[in-house]
C-alpha cells in the first residue's frame, strides 16, 4: 500500500491482530470509510506516518515564508529572535532593514556572550536563515511593522503559531542609515506617558539629558522580559509580581511592553513598604487607564498571593528582602525570577576563614567578595529548586556597582547540590535563602 504525502489526510487507530493492522478511521478526501481492515508492512505504515508529518511541517514552513516574504521590506522596523533552545552558541539576533548602495539589505546583529556579530542579506537569504533559525536554535520572533505586530511562537515538533496584530496608529518607517544609535524597545522621539510623567521624557519624547541612563536601564530590563517571553504561558492571564517596586519605572515599563505594546492578558501588582510613593504610583496608573497595575504598601516577607504567580521581579531589594522574595517565588512556582540584588551585609558579617584571612582582612575586599558569594549561592539554591540559572550584567559598571541580575526559569524537579553546602561550611556562612528553602 503506497501513501503519497500530499494527497490525501489519514485519521488512524490501530490494533494489530495476526499481522494485520486495522484501520478504524480513514479519510480520503472527504470521503470516510469505516472498519476497513487493510494488511500491510509495518514499515509502510510508519512511513505514511513520517511523510504525513513532513507534510505538515511543510506546510507550517510555507505558512511562514509566506508571511516573511509579505513583511521584508521598507515597512519594516525590526524582527527579534529569541528564547535560545541551546546554552552555547547565539543568544538573541535583532535585525533592522538598511540601505546600501541603493539596495534594500537586512542587518542582522547577532549576540554572543560579550560579543555583537553583523551579517548583512538580501531578502530571499533572510527568509532562509529565519527558517531555519526557527526551526533549530530559537522559540520566539517578533516583528514589527509600520503596520502590524507579529509574534511567531517554534515548538519542538515543527508546530508554528502566529499572531498578528494591527498597530492602532501606523508607526514611522525604520531608519535605514547604515551607521545609527542604539535600538531600543522604548524609542526616542516617541513619547511614552509614564516615562514623561516620571521625568524620563520631555512632551515631545525626547530624552531628558540628566535621565538618560535611567532610560537605558529601562530598555535594558524590558530586552530581559522580551528573552523570557516565551516561557510564559499566554493562553491565560499571567501575574507579575513586583517587590520593592519603588517609584515604579521598570513596573510601568513592564506592563506598557507586555500590555499595551505586545498585547498580552497580564495582571501587575507592585509592592513597597513606602506608602507615599504608592500612592504617586496609584494616581498614575488609574491615569493612565492600567486597569490590571495594582500598587500595594506592604513587606515582602508578609506578603500572601491569592492565586498563581507567573513571573517575580525585585529590582534593589536591600540585603535579605531579596531572599525573602526568592523564597516566595519558588514556593509559588513562579516560572521566571528576576532579582537584581543589592546591599548584601547578611554574609559579609558572616564570612571567615582561616584560608582566606590574608585577602578578607580587607574591609573593601570582604564587602564585595561577600556580595559576590551571596549572589552566587543564591543562583546555586534556585538551581536546587529546578530552575535553570543565569547571572548577567544589568547594565555598566559606570552606572552602578549594582549591576547583576540573576535571571531564573523553572526548567524541572528538585535536586540536591553537596557542594553548596560544603562550600557554605567553608567559608563560615549560613544565607538565608538556603535556610527558608530547606524542607
Amino acid at each position: 500500500v503506497i501513501f503519497p504525502s500530499q494527497a490525501f489526510y489519514i485519521l488512524y487507530e490501530t490494533r494489530r491482530k495476526k499481522g494485520t493492522y486495522m484501520v478504524i478511521k480513514i479519510l480520503i478526501s472527504g470521503l470516510w470509510f469505516w472498519d476497513k481492515p487493510i494488511t500491510i508492512e509495518e514499515k509502510y505504515f510508519t512511513g505514511a506516518s513520517a511523510l504525513l508529518e513532513t507534510g505538515r511541517f511543510k506546510s507550517r514552513m510555507e505558512k511562514l515564508q509566506k508571511i516573511l516574504d509579505e513583511c521584508l521590506n521598507g515597512n519594516l522596523v525590526y524582527i527579534v529572535l529569541s528564547g535560545a533552545r541551546k546554552k552555547e552558541g547565539i543568544r538573541k539576533i535583532k535585525i533592522r532593514p538598511i540601505a546600501q548602495k541603493g539596495e534594500l539589505l537586512f542587518q542582522a546583529s547577532e549576540q554572543l556572550g560579550k560579543q555583537e556579530l553583523h551579517r548583512n542579506y538580501r531578502k530571499e537569504e533572510l527568509v532562509q536563515v529565519l527558517v531555519r533559525h526557527l526551526r533549530e536554535d530559537f522559540k520566539q520572533m517578533q516583528m514589527l511593522t509600520t503596520k502590524e505586530n507579529i509574534s511567531v511562537l517554534a515548538g519542538k515538533k515543527g508546530n508554528i503559531t502566529v499572531k498578528r496584530k494591527c498597530r492602532q496608529e501606523e508607526g514611522r518607517a525604520a531608519d535605514l542609515s547604515h551607521d545609527r544609535q542604539k535600538r531600543y524597545i522604548l524609542e526616542e522621539g516617541t513619547a511614552v506617558p509614564f516615562l514623561v510623567d516620571l521625568g524620563v521624557m520631555t512632551p515631545e519624547g525626547k530624552v531628558v539629558k540628566a535621565r538618560y541612563d535611567k532610560f537605558r536601564q529601562i530598555n535594558r530590563f524590558l530586552e530581559f522580559i522580551e528573552d523570557v517571553r516565551p516561557q510564559l504561558d499566554e493562553g491565560r492571564e499571567l501575574t507579575i509580581l513586583d517587590f520593592g517596586c519603588g517609584k515604579s519605572y521598570l513596573t510601568f515599563a513592564m506592563y506598557y511592553y507586555l500590555k499595551e505594546l505586545q498585547g498580552l492578558d497580564i495582571r501587575v501588582i507592585g509592592l513597597d513598604l513606602k506608602t507615599e510613593v504608592i500612592g504617586r504610583c496609584r494616581q498614575l496608573a488609574e491615569k493612565y487607564g492600567y486597569e490590571k497595575l495594582t500598587f500595594l504598601a506592604g513587606d515582602i516577607a508578609s506578603y500572601e498571593s491569592g492565586g498563581t504567580v507567573d513571573m517575580v521581579v525585585t529590582l534593589h531589594a536591600c540585603d535579605t528582602a531579596s531572599d525573602y522574595a526568592l523564597d516566595k517565588a519558588v514556593k509559588w512556582g513562579a516560572k521566571v525570577i528576576l532579582s537584581v540584588p543589592c546591599c548584601q551585609h547578611e554574609l559579609n558579617a558572616q564570612i571567615h576563614s582561616s584560608v582566606l584571612e590574608p585577602v578578607l582582612k580587607y574591609g573593601l575586599i570582604k564587602e564585595r567578595v561577600a556580595a559576590l558569594v551571596t549572589d552566587a549561592l543564591r543562583a546555586g539554591y534556585l538551581e536546587e529548586q529546578g530552575y535553570q540559572v543565569e547571572i548577567l550584567e544589568f547594565i555598566d559598571m559606570e552606572n552602578t556597582k549594582k549591576n547583576i541580575l540573576i535571571r531564573a526559569v523553572k526548567t524541572g524537579g528538585r535536586k540536591k547540590n553537596e557542594k553548596l553546602d560544603a562550600c557554605a561550611e567553608f567559608l563560615g556562612v549560613e544565607p538565608l535563602l538556603g535556610r527558608l528553602l530547606k524542607p
